[in-house]
C-alpha cells in the first residue's frame, strides 16, 4: 500500500475571505513534512471558481515550488483539466516540471464540471471527446523524436517540434480522476490508473476494482506503458485523541462535500439553465447533474450517499473506511477497509477549512510515524 496526500488547498476562513499568503506557506510545510516522514505522493488538483472550496487554480506552480523543496515524494497532477488547456502547452508544462523534480512527475487527467467548464468557455457536451483526444495526442508528443503533427476533430497542429521531452523515460505515469463506472472503464481501456473519487464505503468499490484489473488486460495503452495502478480517495485526519480525531474527521468530510459555499446557488441555477436549453443531459454529464439537482447519487457505488456522511456516526464512519480518522490504530484499521478491496494506494485530504495548519502537521507527522510503517 501507497499513501499519498491530496489538495484542494483549504484553511480555515472567515465570511469566506481566504488569505492565499496563508494557504501557500502552510502547504508548503505540510508538502515538505509529508515528503520526511515517509509519504509516497503529492496530488494536486485543478479547480476554478470554486471559492474557499479549493484555492489550487494553478498546481502547476506550486508542484514546480515543491520539486525544488521535496527530495523523494511523487509530484502528481491530480488532474490535468484537458478540456481547459492545449495538448502542446500540457506535454511542455508536465515536462518541464518532470526536469524541476528529477523525474518524479505523475501525471493525471479529468474534465471537471460543466459550472467551471462554462467558466472557461468551454461546452460541457464536448468535454468528453476534448478529453479523449488531448488524451491520445500527449503521449504521443512526449515519444515523438523531431517534428509532431496532427489532424483531429478538435486540434490540428502542422509539423512542429514540441520541447522539452520529460525526463522520465518513456514518460510519466498516466492516470484518470474517475468518479463512476463508465470512466472506470475508459481508464481500463486506456492502460491508464486510476484516482478513485467516490465517497462511499471501500467495501461498495471492490466490485470495480476487480472488473478494472480485469478489462485492464485488454487495454491498448495510450502511453508507451500500462499503469496499472488504483488509487481510492478519502479524507483523514490522525490525532492522538482517538474519538476527538474521528470527530473532526467527520465533520470535515461532512463540510468538504456540504452545499455552503458560496458559489452553490449559482452552480444550481447554471444547471438549471442547461437542462432547460439542452433538452435533456447528455450521458456522459449525468453524475455531475444529479449531484447538483436534487437526484442524490452514491458516487462509485460504495452505499454512502453524499448527503447522508453528515448524519453517520464518526466511529461508523471510520470503521467502514469511509473516512480513516482517529489515533494511529484507528487510522491503521480504517486502511485496511482499503487495502482489502485491492487498493495500491491510500489517497488523503488532511488539509480542509475545518482543521487547523498545527493539527493538519499533527496528522501528518503521527500518519508517517506510525501508520505508514504498518503497511511497509
Amino acid at each position: 500500500m501507497k499513501f499519498g496526500l491530496l489538495y484542494e488547498m483549504q484553511r480555515p476562513h472567515e465570511d469566506f475571505k481566504i488569505d492565499y499568503t496563508a494557504l501557500i506557506e502552510e502547504t508548503i510545510e505540510q508538502c515538505q513534512l509529508a515528503d520526511e516522514v515517509g509519504f509516497d505522493y503529492l496530488w494536486f488538483v485543478e479547480h476554478h471558481f470554486l471559492t474557499t472550496f479549493s484555492g489550487s487554480s494553478a498546481p502547476e506552480v506550486i508542484i514546480s515550488a515543491l520539486a525544488r523543496l521535496t527530495k523523494r515524494i511523487r509530484l502528481g497532477f491530480g488532474v490535468v483539466i484537458l478540456p481547459h488547456h492545449r495538448p502542446t502547452q500540457v506535454a511542455e508544462r508536465v515536462a518541464m516540471v518532470d526536469h524541476l523534480s528529477g523525474g518524479r512527475v505523475e501525471f493525471g487527467v479529468g474534465r471537471s464540471s460543466p459550472y467551471e467548464q462554462l467558466g472557461m468557455g468551454v461546452d460541457p457536451r464536448d468535454t468528453r471527446e476534448i478529453m479523449e483526444e488531448s488524451l491520445r495526442m500527449v503521449p504521443e508528443i512526449w515519444r515523438t523524436e523531431g517534428n509532431f503533427e496532427w489532424e483531429g476533430k478538435f486540434y490540428n497542429i502542422p509539423p512542429r517540434e514540441i520541447l522539452p521531452k520529460p525526463k522520465q523515460d518513456p514518460h510519466p505515469p498516466i492516470w484518470m480522476a474517475c468518479t463512476q463506472p463508465s470512466s472506470y472503464e475508459m481508464a481500463a481501456q486506456n492502460g491508464i490508473g486510476v484516482l478513485s473519487f467516490g465517497s462511499g464505503a471501500p467495501a461498495g468499490m471492490k466490485q470495480y476494482v476487480d472488473k478494472y484489473r480485469e478489462d485492464i488486460k485488454s487495454a491498448e495503452p495510450v502511453g508507451s506503458a500500462i499503469n496499472n495502478q488504483w488509487a481510492s480517495f478519502t479524507l483523514g485526519h490522525c490525532g492522538d485523541n482517538n474519538s476527538e480525531a474521528q470527530e473532526l474527521g467527520a465533520r470535515a468530510i461532512k463540510e468538504f462535500f456540504g452545499p455552503n459555499r458560496p458559489y452553490s446557488s449559482d452552480r444550481q441555477e447554471t444547471y438549471e439553465r442547461l437542462l432547460e436549453s439542452w433538452g435533456g443531459v447528455p450521458e456522459h454529464l449525468q453524475t455531475n447533474f444529479q449531484r447538483f439537482l436534487g437526484g442524490e447519487e452514491d458516487l462509485g457505488g460504495g452505499g454512502v450517499p453524499r448527503a447522508m456522511l453528515g448524519g453517520l456516526p464518526a466511529d461508523l464512519l471510520c470503521e467502514r473506511g469511509v473516512i480513516v480518522a482517529g489515533d494511529p490504530d484507528s487510522c491503521i484499521s480504517s486502511v485496511r477497509r482499503h487495502e482489502e478491496i485491492g487498493a495500491d494506494q491510500t489517497l488523503l485530504i488532511m488539509q480542509s477549512d475545518q482543521i487547523p495548519h498545527k493539527k493538519v502537521m499533527r496528522s501528518i507527522k503521527l500518519f508517517g510515524e506510525q501508520v505508514i510503517p504498518a503497511f511497509e
